[in-house]
């Protein structure tokens, strides 16, 4: 018994070492044990839970970048692959609506995809220069919005990127960002 839960333990080690946003959840389901083994586990192998994971990495990557600090992207960075891919989530909330109508202003989800976009880029001067956007759907207060930028085409003084934001896995805006940087 104890070598299973020794291998499960260094499975689960290399498992979150390759991605630290792995729930407890998902490591239940993978190993087939309940959530509080899962949780056992990493309290014996001293990894921190989800939140705590996701803090780190995101304070690792704000602490390489050179675009953005962390006050200035909106919405929370979830995931980062320099050079590559980034996700952010935003949590829609009343202050954020058109009383009216109830939903969320276009412009708080514009501004989740543009940061990101200019966080992405990673230059020290980066300046959206033109972006070709839609809007598919209304978003509602009390959303997750989840978006993902990933750079399409760099080239000497352009980065070319496609940016999505998804709600409760819908497509509610769909971007292409064109950002300019210093060399």
């Amino acid at each position: 018994m104890r070598a299973k839960k020794r291998q499960r333990q260094s499975e689960l080690q290399s498992l979150l070492d390759d991605n630290p946003f792995l729930t407890d959840q998902e490591l239940a389901e993978r190993f087939a044990v309940s959530i509080q083994t899962i949780r056992l586990d990493r309290m014996e192998l001293g990894i921190p839970e989800l939140r705590e994971r996701v803090k780190m990495v995101a304070n690792d990557a704000y602490a390489k970048i050179k675009s953005l600090g962390e006050e200035e992207l909106i919405g929370d960075l979830w995931q980062f692959e320099p050079e590559v891919r980034g996700v952010s989530t935003l949590d829609a909330t009343m202050e954020m609506i058109y009383e009216k109508t109830m939903t969320v202003r276009a412009e708080h989800i514009f501004a989740q995809a543009n940061s990101l976009a200019v966080f992405m880029a990673n230059s020290s001067e980066a300046i959206t220069v033109g972006a070709s956007v839609q809007f598919l759907r209304p978003v509602y207060a009390g959303e997750r919005l989840v978006c993902t930028a990933a750079i399409v085409k760099r080239e000497e003084k352009r980065i070319h990127m496609d940016v999505t934001t998804t709600s409760t896995d819908s497509l509610v805006f769909s971007g292409k960002f064109i950002l300019g940087i210093s060399v």
